[in-house]
Formats: structure tokens, sequence, C-alpha cells
């Protein structure tokens, strides 16, 4: 699991904005979609107020590290995989296809790769439904103290 503390910074509807310092694991992180980067160390992140938090509290975001490794295949290794063998199959069929072997090969492997964008691209949106891959708050580590009210001098 990897986690996240921050700070709640307002209640919209049923979500929560967080503002976290960038950690090591934002490097990685495939829901970067749901942050919103304020400067380079300071980011605003989306989730699901499940537990109930209120503006100023202190929370923790969890993401599951199986979930991370998924995406991580899917964004990163398979396109490659897939530019690796377009290239390799339009090599073997530059002749028939009456082409040098160099340009199929560049064709074929950046042809094949877009195809594996689009369907990653297609996967993502029915991710994004579940809500599987975004982070969650994994619980309240510190209530916000309540305005102190000034009596009447």
């Amino acid at each position: 699991m990897i986690t996240e503390q921050g700070v709640v910074e307002e209640i919209v509807q049923q979500k929560a904005v967080v503002r976290i310092q960038k950690g090591s694991s934002c490097a990685g992180c495939q829901s970067r979609g749901s942050c919103m980067v304020v400067d380079d160390k300071t980011m605003m992140v989306e989730v699901a107020n499940e537990l109930e938090a209120n503006a100023g509290d202190m929370v923790q975001l969890g993401m599951p590290s199986g979930s991370l490794m998924k995406l991580s295949l899917l964004v990163y290794l398979f396109p490659v995989i897939g530019f690796v063998a377009g290239a390799f199959m339009a090599a073997a069929w530059a002749e028939s296809l009456h082409m040098d072997s160099t340009t199929a090969s560049v064709l074929g492997g950046f042809g094949a790769m877009a195809i594996i964008f689009f369907v990653v691209i297609w996967l993502n949106r029915g991710a994004k439904d579940t809500g599987k891959y975004r982070p969650r708050m994994m619980r309240i580590l510190a209530k916000a103290e309540p305005p102190q009210e000034e009596l009447p001098g």
C-alpha cells in the first residue's frame, strides 16, 4: 500500500480536495490524472469523502501497490512491447508491401503502439467509473481545531 498524508482543503459534494506534499511515490503514480499540481512540491488530490472528513482535517490517502503495478505495466510496458512487435511484423512483411524494411519497421512500430494507446485510453474510461485505480481516504489522522469565538470584552 502506497500512502501519503495531506490536509483537506475543501469539501465539494461527496468529494474532498486534499493538499499533499509530493513524495517519491508521485513520480510513478498512474493516477496523476486525479491530481492537480499546484507547484513543484504541493498538489491537490480529489478523493471520495467516505470518512466524512472536514476542511482542515489531516488525512491519510492510500492506493494498493498491486493497482499501481498493473497501471505501470499497462501504460509503460505494453506500448513498448507493441512497438517492438509491430516493427518486427512490418519488417517481415516489408517485401510483400513493396516497402523498405526500415520504413516498414518504423511505421509498423508506431502504428502498433498507437493502437495499444487507444486500447489503454478505452480501458481507462472503464477504470474511471469503478474508482479501482484512484487514491482513497484511508483514515483521519487529526481533526481540525474548531475556530475560537472571541468573547466581547
